[in-house]
């Protein structure tokens, strides 16, 4: 029979490792596939996920099959993407690959359609939304969910010592949950953005803008303003064991951001 048939393939990685050194995480990254996402409206909305998938690979194992990552990825491609179904692919992912522990983390853009303040048109803005998955044979899975969320803030101090106007910038709000259930998306960004001083918009007309710039002069925040805002938000969300929250404000007359950060984990 000849060499080249199945039967005689070696199996290289499972070959024992003499240098007995255990690796924490080994696996794939920067993998686009695509994704349905559920939009809290009844509807999937297609995107393009970016993965990281990787495991933990034993001191006496030489080497991971990375062929099964992307075999998981192709598996659950035609499922309506939820955190139920990102558990169930880090307990598949270990048993696919003979693993203790493992990781799995996905980025994608998640749209929402916006109605215009006045003059009523819609158009889709887009948000960041990042999900995190820690697996244990032990303690089972862990999701930690972050959203970043782009609004507009206004200088408290530039309105209070100018005679007219005021600087303003785009400011991303980061939130960050360890949250038991289901990801409701569109509750969550919306309950963020109306924490700014102005909401943004992929498309306004004359009357729109107008009214954007009216109500954020009439609503300035600093960046710590927001960010205790945003904790207030966050604090009345349902079954959160930990936020991390981060807000950096682009500055438009520095030429560096603003920045705050708090935790908190639920009493």
């Amino acid at each position: 029979m000849s060499s080249t048939t199945p039967e005689f393939i070696p199996d290289v990685q499972n070959n024992v490792d003499q240098r007995q050194i255990l690796i924490d995480q080994v696996g794939i990254k920067q993998v686009k596939y695509p994704l349905k996402v559920a939009d809290g409206a009844g509807h999937h909305l297609a995107t393009v996920g970016e993965w990281t998938l990787t495991v933990q690979l034993p001191a006496t194992k030489k080497g991971t099959h990375m062929s099964r990552f992307m075999a998981l990825l192709s598996a659950y491609r035609q499922q309506a993407f939820s955190v139920a179904v990102l558990e169930d692919m880090a307990t598949t992912m270990l048993d696919k690959l003979e693993a203790n522990q493992g990781q799995l983390e996905v980025s994608f853009t998640y749209f929402i359609n916006k109605t215009a303040p006045v003059s009523g048109i819609q158009s889709l803005l887009d948000y960041q939304v990042t999900l995190q998955a820690y697996a244990s044979r032990e303690d089972g899975v862990k999701i930690l969910k972050k959203v970043v969320v782009p609004v507009m803030t206004l200088c408290p101090c530039s309105k209070e010592i100018s005679e007219y106007g005021a600087h303003n910038q785009r400011s991303h709000i980061t939130v960050t949950l360890d949250q038991d259930g289901e990801l409701a998306l569109n509750e969550l960004i919306q309950a963020l953005e109306i924490q700014g001083s102005s909401q943004l918009w992929s498309m306004l007309k004359r009357p729109d803008e107008k009214y954007v710039t009216e109500f954020s002069y009439n609503n300035p925040k600093f960046v710590e303003d927001l960010i205790r805002d945003v904790a207030l938000q966050v604090q009345k969300l349902p079954q959160v064991n930990y936020y991390k929250i981060e807000v950096e404000n682009f500055e438009s007359i520095h030429n560096h951001s603003a920045y705050a950060m708090l935790e908190g984990r639920a009493p």
